[in-house]
């Protein structure tokens, strides 16, 4: 491994499509300014910073999720947290990342 592979964020396609066949929820957790500028169809949208409030509501999908974001560290972050409270969850990067396996 070279320096820079730790970098590299790993290529999740074959994990996402998975969670998609699961009928995974997608979760964006961008702000309101960035949802409205473009989101995927569907997905749900919770702020980061109110994850631990609707922990409950997120539970009581009962389905697994793929959480997203701009980038991926905001989703990172609540993949963590969402993991932590036994929430089956992925982190999808990008939402465009997720978009592009939907039909």
């Amino acid at each position: 491994m070279g320096l820079f592979d730790m970098f590299k964020r790993k290529d999740m396609s074959t994990e996402i499509k998975e969670y998609l066949d699961k009928d995974a929820v997608i979760l964006d957790v961008r702000t309101l300014a960035e949802w409205n500028e473009g989101h995927i169809a569907n997905a749900k949208h919770i702020v980061l910073n109110l994850i631990p409030l609707e922990i409950e509501q997120i539970k009581s999908w009962k389905k697994p999720v793929i959480a997203v974001c701009r980038s991926g560290a905001r989703s990172g972050q609540a993949t963590q947290f969402l993991s932590q409270n036994g929430v089956d969850v992925i982190n999808g990067g990008p939402w465009q990342n997720v978009a592009k396996h939907l039909d």
